[in-house]
């Protein structure tokens, strides 16, 4: 393992914390009401500038426990900012997590509405659906996949919920690293079968190719991602459960979206993944 990336494992896990409880629910209210108007706001560190990682978590669980309470249904998590792309361009230098609720899916082929988001824009990831339960600060690559059953190539629509698509790390794990919407298509593998370090893919909007990488972009291996977010979890008090499925982390950088878009993900040995937007 890298220095670099033994740096940003140790970054992401720390969870100190700053705010009083009174002061997350404030926050997760801005966030909650900003999500479900599908508003811009001034991120949160604006106000509270001594905002660390631990209370970006902090929020977001908040957050899930409310909806979960409201009857909404996880179905696992996903990692984020996982490659150099996407942190040069949001400009962050650590990984993060989020949760996914079981209504962010979309049939792939579907149409997705831009009117209820706010900065609607695309990455094509790897995901994975485990078989066996992660847990602990310890997790390797290896048994991230023997605890896989099959991965397959995911479309993620995320939807910064900040004005002009600005944030830091505290305020964008708040936001649940700006999830929004995700789908799946082409083939559900086992990874035993695959090259999961070097899958290429191409993403094309309006048939025309605005971004390409491969799977190694993603902190190495996107096995590696999911081996990070498991660490999270652990610091967090959480494990991952068998059955979940759980995004690695955009290959590319994020791409921009509007109404009358067609957007299509082709992975290497995967097939691909296609959405439109109204």
């Amino acid at each position: 393992m890298s220095t670099e990336t033994t740096t940003a494992i140790s970054a992401a896990t720390d969870m100190r914390r700053t705010l009083d409880a009174a002061a997350v629910q404030q926050l997760t209210d801005r966030i909650e009401a900003a999500q479900t108007g599908a508003r811009a706001i001034p991120k949160l560190t604006d106000d509270f500038p001594g905002m660390t990682l631990g209370d970006g978590y902090a929020v977001q669980l908040e957050l899930l426990r409310r909806w979960k309470t409201a009857g909404r249904r996880q179905a696992g998590w996903k990692a984020g900012l996982t490659s150099q792309a996407k942190m040069v361009q949001m400009g962050v230098t650590v990984p993060s997590i989020g949760f996914l609720l079981a209504d962010f899916a979309r049939a792939e082929g579907s149409t997705v509405r831009t009117d209820d988001l706010v900065h609607p824009r695309v990455e094509c990831e790897v995901a994975f659906v485990t078989k066996a339960d992660l847990a602990g600060p310890d997790v390797t690559r290896a048994q991230v996949l023997a605890a896989t059953d099959f991965v397959v190539p995911a479309i993620e629509v995320i939807d910064s919920r900040f004005s002009g698509f600005k944030f830091d790390l505290p305020s964008v794990v708040a936001d649940n690293g700006s999830s929004a919407r995700y789908l799946t298509g082409g083939r559900a593998l086992r990874p035993d079968g695959l090259e999961l370090d070097c899958l290429g893919v191409v993403l094309e909007k309006n048939g025309e190719p605005v971004a390409m990488g491969a799977s190694t972009a993603v902190m190495g291996h996107p096995a590696d991602a999911v081996a990070l977010l498991v660490k999270v979890l652990h610091e967090l008090g959480e494990v991952l459960p068998a059955g979940s499925f759980v995004m690695s982390g955009g290959i590319t950088e994020a791409i921009a979206v509007q109404p009358g878009d067609f957007v299509c993900a082709r992975f290497q040995d995967l097939g691909s993944v296609a959405v439109r937007f109204s």
